[in-house]
């Protein structure tokens, strides 16, 4: 194995996977095209191409381009991709790594986090969260709860991810309606795509003094002969209740409700909020030349508290099950129509219970498969594209009396079509364009639960998008893209009637909305030359039928009857309505080179500045959408001096005033952090030590895009120290 290969890896993933009678035709077609060309592939490869020539030598000091495939199949490098995209992997995401896969991500330009206290967090991109969020892994669909409610976690660990790839705005084209919003796809070589020779692994550990007071340590190794490799990893994360500036209610909630007499205000510490998470994997392949073939089973832990309810704990459990392969370099054995297939199948199994006083409450369930299959097809003129296929099935299910959505089945099942063409000869102008079909059908079950009705329904639904890519000179690139994006409601924005504690609100669904639909333009212009870079977008999304969770004025008790408002234990009743809506924003994100070759030969500082804004709102009454980001600005002094690194990092958040009614604004608040790290290199090794501290002014800041965050401040200040080795 390569010494450099935790650190300068050629990424090649496939995309993600989802039957019906669409799905049936669909199906039967990509397998026996697979099986046809993979097999063939394979046994060619194997009996002519020895193991040891299957990968070339990377030379000594040559940087692999860092290819991105989660917005473009093609593979385009990061410079050259149409829809805005950011990538976080190796040391700055060893540095960064949070809890959560949203407080991971929350830095990014256009990327802020939904922040259920420390435990459960997902992204948001755009003011975009939920369903219109897609969240895969290795490109394959995660199959989880995650987009039902605010408190239940996403089961994927950042500890184990060896690249984030985040697509910013539309991505429907390639993942479905559930993107509209964009992408969040978390890489790791858990079934390995390429030859590995020896052995080779990592090691990970850190401590977090203040804050969660987190325990985190992973360990991960990969062996193989050049033929056959097998990758084992495991993770361990332990925290405690999280440790805040001052009080957990916010000023303005203490004044307007006062707690009985008697009763303490929580101060210090976010109550219920520790968590221990665990999990690992196991996996091989086989591998060729031109191709692997592979499987892997995972499993996911979690037992985690929530602020929104001090006595109830979520003991969450996810096994999964994958199967992956490609072939390239197909044209001989295709006739020339294909250049490469690829495909990837998976089941998971997932289920969490939410334990009150150590009896269970609530059960939900959420088991599923889902399969994608895509063929790199020849040349046609110019034209290079990827057609594609995806396909599945869910069966969820919530049990106990405070389940607020019935037991559904869901079938999946599309058709896309992904196509480049240079418009130039020299390249300099790219066309990027696509289409995909959609169908999906919902079935829910009442299970003689009266709250509850068997019924229903199913869709089609359609997206298209066309960009473009124009080089103006080797530092300068101009983008455009315009999509429209269909979206099916899900299974809760459908049927949903019950009390729901995560948002304090009796939710009820609308059986009869119809699709989601919004037309949406971006646009953008990227400099990059040397050690200086920049880019700048915008954008504008108008939707029809935007499903909003509305209030309706009303409220219901316990057995779901209407009632006085302000009535003892009543709720507020929120409806799923379709209304039109606007969102709109920029994100901005450069890097200058400041000075060098200071106190040595060889250091450096860097200037790099980021900001976002997103602004929405319903068109029929001009009020805001609720949950968005403020303006965020950030700015960060790095440097670096041989193995030596220092970052200090400045992130400003603006007010936010523009709130709905009967909701409630937050205050500005500006964040310090600072980070430290030492690489070196022992008997065949290579460590990376690093120090971090966050928010070193242990500032009382609370996040606009949270339900919580009246009573769920961000975390005071924290600092950790931690390792990663690598051989």
């Amino acid at each position: 194995m390569s010494k450099n290969r935790y650190t300068a890896r050629r990424y090649t993933q496939p995309a993600t996977p989802r039957l019906t009678p669409l799905a049936a035709l669909a199906a039967s077609l990509t397998a026996t095209l697979a099986t046809a060309l993979v097999a063939p592939a394979a046994l060619a490869q194997t009996a002519t191409a020895p193991a040891a020539a299957a990968a070339p030598a990377t030379p000594a000091g040559a940087t692999l381009r860092e290819v991105v495939v989660t917005a473009n199949p093609l593979g385009s490098d990061l410079n050259e991709m149409v829809a805005p995209v950011s990538t976080l992997g190796g040391d700055a995401l060893t540095v960064r790594q949070a809890s959560t896969l949203g407080e991971t991500l929350d830095k990014l330009p256009g990327v802020s986090s939904t922040y259920f206290g420390p435990n459960a967090s997902r992204p948001v991109i755009r003011g975009l969260d939920g369903d219109r969020i897609k969240v895969l892994q290795n490109g394959g669909t995660t199959v989880d709860a995650s987009t039902l409610s605010y408190d239940h976690a996403v089961p994927v660990d950042p500890l184990v991810a060896e690249r984030i790839e985040v697509v910013r705005g539309p991505a429907a084209l390639m993942y479905g309606g559930n993107a509209i919003g964009g992408v969040v796809n978390v890489i790791d070589n858990r079934i390995p795509k390429e030859p590995i020779e020896g052995v080779g692994g990592a090691v990970d550990a850190s401590a977090t003094a203040g804050g969660d007071q987190a325990r985190n340590a992973s360990a991960l190794i990969e062996a193989g002969n050049g033929k056959f490799a097998v990758h084992a990893d495991a993770f361990a994360r332990k925290t405690s209740d999280l440790r805040i500036p001052g009080y957990a209610r916010s000023d303005r909630l203490r004044n307007a409700e006062p707690l009985p007499e008697g009763e303490a205000e929580p101060y210090g510490r976010l109550p219920n909020t520790s968590a221990d998470q665990q999990g690992g994997s196991l996996g091989s392949s086989y591998t060729w030349a031109d191709g692997f073939l592979g499987a892997n089973y995972s499993a996911y832990r979690n037992d985690y508290g929530t602020p929104a309810e001090d006595a109830v704990r979520l003991k969450m459990k996810q096994d999964r099950f994958a199967l992956e392969g490609e072939a390239r370099n197909l044209a001989g054995n295709t006739g020339g129509w294909f250049e490469s297939v690829k495909g990837k199948v998976s089941f998971t199994d997932y289920e969490h219970r939410e334990i009150e006083d150590g009896e269970t409450g609530t059960i939900f369930k959420n088991r599923g498969w889902d399969a994608r299959f895509e063929a790199k097809h020849a040349k046609i003129g110019n034209l290079t594209g990827v057609i594609g296929t995806q396909f599945g099935h869910t069966n969820f299910s919530a049990l106990g009396e405070e389940a607020f959505v019935p037991s559904t089945n869901t079938d999946n099942a599309a058709l896309f079509l992904f196509e480049e063409l240079p418009l130039t000869a020299g390249g300099d102008l790219k066309l990027n364009f696509g289409g995909r079909l959609d169908h999906s059908s919902v079935k829910a079950s009442a299970n003689g639960n009266d709250r509850f009705a068997d019924a229903s329904r199913s869709f089609n639904a359609t997206s298209a998008s066309a960009g473009l890519l124009y080089k103006m000179n080797p530092a300068w690139s101009l983008t455009s893209n315009v999509s429209y994006t269909e979206r099916a409601p899900t299974f809760y924005e459908l049927y949903a009637n019950g009390p729901h504690v995560a948002t304090g609100a009796w939710e009820v669904g609308d059986p009869n909305a119809n699709k989601e639909r919004a037309t949406s333009i971006d646009l953008g212009v990227r400099f990059k030359s040397g050690a200086h870079s920049a880019s700048v977008s915008g954008y504008y999304s108008r939707f029809a039928n935007y499903l909003a969770l509305s209030a309706t004025g009303r409220a219901r008790d316990e057995a779901g009857d209407v009632v006085a408002v302000g009535s003892p234990d009543a709720l507020p009743e929120f409806q799923y309505l379709g209304v039109p809506a606007t969102l709109y924003g920029f994100e901005a994100e450069g890097k200058t080179r400041l000075l060098q070759k200071m106190l040595t030969s060889s250091d450096t500082l860097d200037f790099e500045a980021r900001a976002d804004y997103v602004r929405g709102e319903n068109r029929d009454t001009g009020e805001p959408l609720p949950r968005l980001a403020p303006l965020r600005l950030g700015g960060a002094l790095v440097y670096g001096a041989g193995p030596w690194g220092a970052r200090v990092d400045v992130t400003y958040a603006a007010k936010q005033t523009r709130v709905p009614n009967n909701d409630t604004p937050t205050d500005a608040y500006t964040l310090l952090s600072l980070a430290l790290t030492y690489k070196f290199k022992v008997a065949g090794t290579q460590t990376l030590v690093y120090l971090r501290g966050d928010n070193l002014t242990n500032q009382d800041a609370r996040n606009a895009a949270s339900i919580l965050r009246d009573i769920a401040p961000m975390a005071g200040r924290s600092v950790k120290v931690g390792f990663r080795t690598s051989f």
